[in-house]
């Protein structure tokens, strides 16, 4: 009862200190409601007393303190898009209803400029200046990126925006790069752009702008005007011990009617250049046309790469040309060519044992290795883009080549034996996407995909590999195994948008068509030369052939305040797929309905909800159906033994993001829940020599929950950026090993965090920690396996004058794991730079790996599967470079 008084107390209190209200209703031109517009009450002086926001429908309330003044009062309404208003009070009876003129259409700049980091509000679009987020160390954009609050780059150079990957990186506004973004990030000078822009909901075709829902993050770089009208790049030529050289010769043009970033890169410091030609986000592309490309099916079984930077571990003789240009024709029409050739030469040294737990055995096998890797790769994608707002017109060829040898001299339990394998693969894909308007203002859509795909995979391992299995236990001189999957794909539809001023209506009609061929022969070499088939079973002839006919009705609702993308499609997929050397012919057809669902509900200003669901039922591929055994490395015989797999997947994800740009405050929240069934299970037959895999037809489950969050500040006093991370990922699956069902529970654990600080104008210093952390258990086993690494980088710049930059940084590496013992690695290099104002040269000397720490090993865990690897690394050395500045 006490309590209950209390409360009634406080309520009586609280009601009494707002005696009175204040109400009314915000609307536009029109007399529809505006939401979330800004009310504020103020007193004499422009003194705020009592602030609130209007509702969905445009409505308002403002309590009115008790110790308010009740004369000399105003109400002021302000709204993103509209001009401001005010009105005088004059009696707290009466509404004060507002109708806001919009001010023609353009979002009204916000620029907050003071002694702190420049900050440009547009609407959806918020802008960076670059100059009060660099350091006089930074040579590339891409040094700039990593200290901007909200902005985060991971190892391989993938920006997101407040937890969110970025769709694209444009340069003055032109697509140069789509998403192989890195390109820019890794070679523009930081000093030629002016700002960088992040273009929230991003629709980069002009006539689908308002009308179709996209949650798309897009960068845009802004190029400072005397950087317009040059040429731009940066030379650089260096060479130092035991045996280094480098060069990194570029030019760069940033005009409004032609772009070009052209270099040529050549290097043997570890200094990974094919990093430039990662497609971020190409797996979501794949997806989106619904282009299954086969993976490749072979390979030497090597440990992979460790959990390092790539220059700490990489033995590379590298070169790339690289030649990016577009011009623009005229307003809204493009043309684009983006070709690339790279030569490398890389080594590898390593030693390797797995551990694979049982309920009743550990299987455990052991391995070392010498990997040598060749590969040379073409690509070349010519582009017109015609972006108008009643007219788009997109296509785009592209071409893959890669010519891939790698050599492998292989030592495992005690027997040595050389690989060869030899991977080349080409590819050509054109893709054709047209829009046109009606003068109805419906929208027709015309898109046409076609892809082909060759992949001869040849690996050969040398004498007596395991002879009992694969040659009746008599000496053999060679194993071969040679794949290829060729594959045509084309997929096309035809579609129709209504918009409207609320509701987007858009159906699609089309088809696709997969036709591919897997053939496949495990053979041995004899002793007199002659090839012989391993068995009738160790090669496949599989022909295969997917038809898709599909419709689709989509409906945006691309409001203000709640943005709605609801599809539905409905597919009718027919599969053939024939052997005739296993007499297997089949055919399945299937009706499919897939629906999605997307919310974003903007509950401030600048913070908002995101909801989505989808269900998908899919088949599986061709790679999941062959009878014939395929040596996919030297450990693993991989066959089929069950109907093709049907998948059933739910997945669902929530999502809140919140910024505050004024104070430059940004913190994003996510989680996601997928339940996958399938109705076979991959079954594994593993000993100390070989492991047999074969699907087989029994229910399969799978279950994963993750939730992340990540946060971002730039705290003005302290002139620092810092930020944090946490995520956490459970999973539920089950492998069939030796006869014995396995359940498993993984629970993964990720965390990060971080802060760079400009102490003064001559010191800078960063830091940042990673922490992961792996727990494995299974229920029909009595202990868990349990991985911990924590892995933390920083680094001091100090500028004792505006010509002289010295740099230290280290990494510091920390690996736990029950099995085995701890690990602890420390790294650590030095840089000096002298610059010079005429000519325009910088000298730099920079020692790497100063404690001279030549191997590396690391720890993995999967499962049931507990792996320990040790690399050879390269060691200390010395490097000195020359900077001519364009």
């Amino acid at each position: 009862m006490r309590y209950i008084l209390t409360l009634v107390c406080c309520a009586l209190i609280t009601a009494g200190s707002f005696a009175q209200k204040i109400t009314g209703t915000v609307s536009d031109s029109t007399g529809k409601g505006v939401a979330l517009a800004n009310v504020t009450l103020k007193g004499p002086g422009n003194l705020i007393i009592a602030y609130t926001s209007s509702s969905d429908k445009g409505v308002y309330s403002l309590a009115l303190p008790a110790d308010a003044p009740k004369t000399g009062l105003s109400i002021e309404v302000s709204c993103v898009g509209f001009n401001k208003a005010s009105k005088d009070v004059t009696t707290f009876t009466a509404p004060y209803n507002f109708r806001l003129k919009a001010n023609n259409g353009q979002l009204k700049a916000i620029t907050i400029k003071s002694s702190r980091p420049h900050l440009k509000v547009n609407g959806d679009t918020i802008g960076y200046k670059v100059s009060e987020f660099s350091n006089a160390q930074d040579r590339v954009i891409g040094d700039v990126l990593k200290r901007m609050p909200g902005i985060d780059i991971d190892k391989a150079g993938k920006i997101s925006y407040n937890g969110k990957a970025i769709s694209n990186l444009y340069i003055g506004g032109d697509n140069l790069l789509d998403d192989k973004y890195n390109i820019a990030t890794n070679n523009i000078p930081h000093g030629v752009v002016d700002s960088v822009q992040v273009m929230q909901n991003h629709q980069p075709v002009k006539m689908l702008k308002d009308k179709v829902v996209s949650d798309d993050v897009a960068l845009n770089l802004t190029i400072k005007k005397d950087a317009k009208i040059q040429l731009v790049g940066q030379e650089t030529v260096g060479g130092g011990l035991p045996g280094k050289y480098y060069e990194d010769l570029n030019a760069m043009m940033f005009k409004d009617k032609y772009k070009a970033i052209n270099y040529l890169k050549g290097n043997n410091t570890g200094n990974d250049v094919a990093g430039d030609l990662v497609s971020h986000n190409l797996a979501d592309y794949l997806n989106r046309i619904d282009n299954q490309v086969p993976s490749t099916v072979l390979s030497l079984g090597t440990a992979g790469d460790p959990d390092l930077p790539r220059n700490r571990y990489l033995f590379n003789q590298s070169g790339i040309i690289n030649l990016n240009n577009l011009v623009n024709v005229k307003k809204d029409v493009q043309l684009r060519a983006n070709i690339s050739y790279l030569h490398d030469r890389q080594v590898q040294d390593y030693q390797k044992s797995t551990s694979i737990y049982l309920p009743k055995d550990t299987v455990r096998y052991s391995e070392v290795q010498h990997n040598r890797r060749q590969p040379d790769l073409f690509h070349s994608q010519l582009l017109l883009n015609v972006n108008k707002d009643k007219y788009y017109l997109n296509n785009s060829l592209t071409t893959d080549y890669s010519h891939n040898t790698n050599y492998s001299d292989l030592n495992t339990n005690g027997s040595a034996y050389n690989q060869v394998f030899r991977d080349n693969t080409f590819s050509f894909a054109n893709e054709f996407n047209l829009m046109n308007t009606f003068k109805s203002s419906r929208i027709i859509e015309l898109y046409s995909y076609i892809n082909r795909i060759d992949e001869p995979e040849n690996r050969v391992i040398g004498s007596n590999f395991e002879p009992n299995i694969f040659n009746k236990n008599v000496a053999y001189n060679q194993l071969l195994q040679n794949v290829n999957i060729p594959t045509w794909f084309t997929n096309n539809y035809v579609s129709f948008k209504f918009p409207g001023n609320v509701l987007t209506q858009s159906y699609k009609a089309g088809f696709s068509l997969q036709s591919q061929s897997l053939q496949s022969a495990l053979t041995t070499v004899q002793t007199n030369n002659t090839e012989k088939l391993v068995s009738d079973s160790t090669r496949n002839a599989l022909d295969w052939t997917r038809r898709k006919l599909y419709a689709e009705a989509d409906y945006d609702i691309p409001g203000q305040i709640l943005k709605v993308s609801v599809a539905l499609p409905l597919t009718l997929q027919n599969l053939n797929y024939s052997d005739h050397l296993f007499a297997l012919d089949k055919s399945l057809t299937r009706l499919y309905f897939s629906p999605r669902v997307n919310i974003k509900y903007q509950s401030g200003v600048e913070n908002y909800f995101t909801l989505g669901y989808n269900y998908r039922s899919d088949m599986g591929s061709i790679q999941d159906i062959y009878e014939g055994d395929i040596l996919t490395n030297y450990r693993s015989l991989y066959a089929n033994n069950a109907d093709l797999s049907e998948r059933k997947t739910h997945a669902a994800n929530l999502g809140f993001n919140y910024r505050k740009a004024l104070t430059l405050f940004f913190f994003g929240i996510n989680t996601s829940y997928v339940h996958s069934t399938s109705n076979n299970i991959s079954s594994s037959i593993i000993n100390n020599n070989i492991q047999e895999r074969v699907v087989l037809p029994f229910e399969n489950s799978v279950d994963s929950y993750s939730a992340s969050g990540n946060i971002s500040k730039y705290v003005f006093a302290l002139r620092t950026t810092v930020s944090a991370g946490l995520g956490v990922q459970a999973s539920h699956s089950n492998q069939l090993v030796n006869g014995i069902l396995l359940p498993y529970n993984t629970i993964s654990t990720a965390a990060n965090a971080g802060f760079d600080t400009k102490v003064s104008e001559q010191i800078n210093i960063s830091y940042k920690a990673l922490y992961n952390q792996v727990n494995s258990h299974s229920s029909v086993q009595a202990n868990s396996s349990v991985l911990k690494q924590l892995q933390q980088q920083g680094s001091v710049n100090y500028n004792p004058s505006n010509r002289l930059f010295i740099k230290l940084s280290g990494d510091h590496y920390i690996t736990q794991q029950t099995q085995a013992a701890d690990l602890s690695y420390f790294f650590a290099d030095a840089t000096a730079r002298y610059k010079f104002n005429k000519p325009k040269i910088d000298v730099e000397l920079s020692a790497n790996n100063l404690f001279d720490t030549k191997t590396y090993s690391a720890f993995y865990l999967s499962a049931n599967t507990f792996t320990s690897n040790s690399y050879t690394i390269p060691g200390r050395y010395f490097l000195a470079k020359v900077f001519f500045n364009i």
